[in-house]
């Protein structure tokens, strides 16, 4: 039997071990386990890794140490500086970030749905910590152009330099609502911050001539999430939104970069229904 687990604290209220369940299927308990490895400080906890399993799923604060201590790194991993996900392959770890495979994925979908490749759209991330940065860095290898607004600059200029694809473009949050409006795609990534999103209105999400199809929103924050409210506002004021081509909820990327996740764990492809059902109970939580 395999064996995977979380690390991170506080972790008790994870959707991991079910998702991991659900995808395994019969093959839970039999093939694969998936557990907790609780506790707040992260040597305890990589040392349990490397001593009792073959791979872990790693999330706050631990992000950055686990690609510290990897031997190894997946490019989209090594460009963000924060890997999520650390296997065992031989007398060596290898560190990923499934949440730069949750991101395409969500792109790629969105645009297959709306007939358009990545090449002809423009995204605009919302944010530069761990989720921004796995945005912006999966957005950058897939769309003509790239914007992170970020109230630290300094901060997302130097992400930016790490990174390969030099296609992105760095701005201030007092550039929002006019990058907002330009943008095809707009993945907003920051916690419920009151006020970033107040300064919206209709003909900001509106379509044109490049964008017939209207505006994809997709949202990190799935435990409480700001566009919804937003959009349903925005609808009543204006008797009715007709220009937003999709709202993809952080449900979503949560499912999307489990999945990445599992196939990484055990090369296998899981049962996505499955795996779908647990990640909306994510949405009824307590936060």
């Amino acid at each position: 039997m395999k064996r995977f687990g979380l690390i991170g604290f506080p972790i008790s209220h994870s959707l991991s071990p079910a998702m991991f369940r659900a995808g395994y299927g019969e093959k839970w308990g039999r093939d694969y386990y998936y557990d907790l490895i609780s506790g707040d400080d992260f040597g305890t906890s990589y040392r349990k890794f490397t001593e009792c399993y073959d791979g872990i799923n790693v999330t706050a604060p631990f992000k950055e140490k686990a690609f510290c201590h990897a031997d190894a790194a997946e490019p989209g991993c090594a460009g963000i500086g924060a890997a999520n996900l650390l296997l065992k392959a031989g007398n060596e770890v290898y560190a990923y970030n499934t949440d730069y495979y949750g991101v395409r994925m969500c792109i790629e979908k969105a645009m297959r749905a709306n007939g358009k490749t990545g090449k002809e759209s423009s995204v605009l991330v919302v944010g530069c910590g761990g989720a921004g940065k796995a945005a912006a860095a999966a957005a950058s290898g897939l769309c003509r152009k790239t914007i992170i607004v970020n109230r630290s600059r300094e901060k997302a200029e130097d992400f930016a330099q790490r990174l390969t694809d030099k296609n992105i473009t760095i701005l201030g949050t007092e550039d929002f609502r006019d990058c907002f409006r330009e943008a095809d795609i707009v993945i907003h990534t920051l916690p419920a911050v009151p006020g970033i999103l107040d300064c919206l209105a209709a003909e900001d999400f509106a379509a044109g001539k490049d964008r017939p199809y209207g505006k994809i929103i997709l949202e990190a924050n799935y435990r409480n999430p700001q566009f919804p409210g937003l959009l349903k506002r925005i609808a009543q004021e204006e008797n009715g939104l007709t220009c937003l081509s999709g709202y993809i909820p952080g449900t979503e990327w949560l499912l999307q970069q489990a999945i990445a996740g599992f196939e990484i764990f055990t090369g296998e492809h899981p049962d996505e229904d499955r795996m779908a059902e647990v990640a909306q109970q994510a949405q009824v939580l307590p936060v």
